[in-house]
């Protein structure tokens, strides 16, 4: 048959798509298997924005729609970033994208050359580097371990910086951590970037609202100004109002980066669903209790498996700011063999020997830059939350 592209040696399949696969297909054998490797909120999507969708779908809102984005949409967006954050764009500085996932896609593609060094604070979302090497970048990992809140540090910043930096990608609240940046933690960021103004800078926010507590979020362009005209600011509304299979992310920032961006996406797949784009606006501009409302329920999961996590030997868990994840350090039970007598040497071991004997899915640490670790959604109910913490405590009891 022809040759494909040389370019798929670059990537591989996203460690969360291929637990997700193995426990798909466990389940599809008759195994009771907990799903937590997907961030996916479980809640519906608010029925005020179906609404919205269905009836501009009634409407004849069934066409092309524009490749940034329908003006009702960025309009609302221009709402929604002055509200959130008192960042104030105007409307051809803000695009719509299918999904968080292209405006990121987009901007490295419309901005990255072979040999262009990323940033990436470590651990990351699989996504990031692996977009920057199949565009030809090479990913620069900054370990943010756990004693620094899984944050990164100024200092470890300026040491990444070389002439060949194009891009930091900030993702705060973080996955997989849930850790959250303080004003005054990108603050000290903003200052080092000043001084590097051949950087280009991408904020990631799609969690920004789901924080706990006290802990307010602010994103960088917001906390130094100085650095808006060269910062992309992300968002959208999968995870905050659960409208992840809508596909409606978008973004706002440098005007000349936005037009390249738009082009890039008119090469891919134009314009966005007109009708996911109506749903979002009522998202968006609609009642907004239900995102505190939500964000609660989280907190309280968070807290469940965080105490449930640290009452088993061998796993600490840090107890994140934000989003949906715990990234519990399970270095305490490697080197250990299992019930089934398997011998848990990295935490993949330890991550594939749970899905098959404990029948929960999750996924390992190394897959988003940093051993020995595991992330955990617990975007999903209660009882399902009891009872994998329940089946990761009688399979690590097992050990030997």
């Amino acid at each position: 048959m022809p040759a494909l592209s040389k370019r798929l040696d670059r990537v591989k399949v996203a460690a969360t798509v291929a637990m997700t696969i193995k426990a798909r297909a466990l389940r599809e054998q008759g195994v009771d298997v907990i799903q937590l490797t997907i961030g996916e909120p479980d809640f519906a999507t608010p029925t005020h924005a179906i609404e919205a969708g269905y009836q501009a779908a009634l409407a004849g809102q069934t066409k092309y729609p524009p490749q940034d984005g329908t003006k009702a949409l960025k309009e609302a967006v221009q709402r929604k970033f002055k509200r959130d954050q008192g960042l104030d764009y105007p409307l051809d500085q803000i695009m719509v994208a299918n999904g968080g996932k292209q405006v990121i896609f987009d901007a490295l593609m419309a901005t990255v050359d072979e040999g262009d060094e990323v940033i990436v604070p470590a651990p990351y979302w699989g996504a990031y580097p692996l977009m920057t090497r199949l565009l030809g970048g090479e990913p620069v990992v900054v370990n943010c371990p756990q004693n620094n809140g899984f944050k990164l540090r100024p200092e470890d910043l300026e040491a990444a910086i070389t002439p060949r930096t194009k891009w930091l990608i900030l993702n705060y609240p973080n996955n997989p951590t849930g850790a959250a940046a303080t004003p005054e933690e990108l603050q000290a960021l903003a200052e080092v970037l000043l001084r590097h103004p051949h950087v280009w800078v991408m904020s990631d926010d799609m969690y920004e609202h789901l924080v706990y507590g006290d802990f307010q979020h602010r994103t960088l362009a917001a906390v130094e100004p100085k650095l808006a005209d060269r910062t992309l600011t992300i968002s959208g509304v999968s995870k905050t109002y659960a409208m992840t299979g809508w596909r409606i992310g978008f973004c706002a920032g440098p005007r000349d980066l936005i037009r390249a961006m738009v082009n890039m996406q008119g090469q891919a797949t134009a314009g966005v669903s007109s009708v996911g784009q109506a749903a979002a606006v009522a998202a968006l501009d609609g009642p907004q209790e239900l995102v505190a409302e939500r964000a609660e329920i989280y907190r309280r999961r968070r807290d469940k498996v965080v105490d449930a996590l640290n009452a088993i030997p061998g796993i600490t868990c840090h107890r994140p700011e934000g989003a949906f994840y715990v990234y519990p350090s399970v270095a305490g039970c490697l080197g250990r063999t299992t019930a089934a007598g398997k011998r848990l040497d990295t935490d993949e071991d330890f991550a594939l020997a749970l899905l098959e004997e404990g029948h929960v899915a999750l996924v390992h640490g190394a897959a988003f830059g940093m051993s020995p670790y595991l992330r955990i959604s617990y975007a999903t109910d209660d009882a399902s939350l009891d009872e994998a913490c329940r089946r990761i405590a009688a399979f690590v009891a097992g050990f030997r």
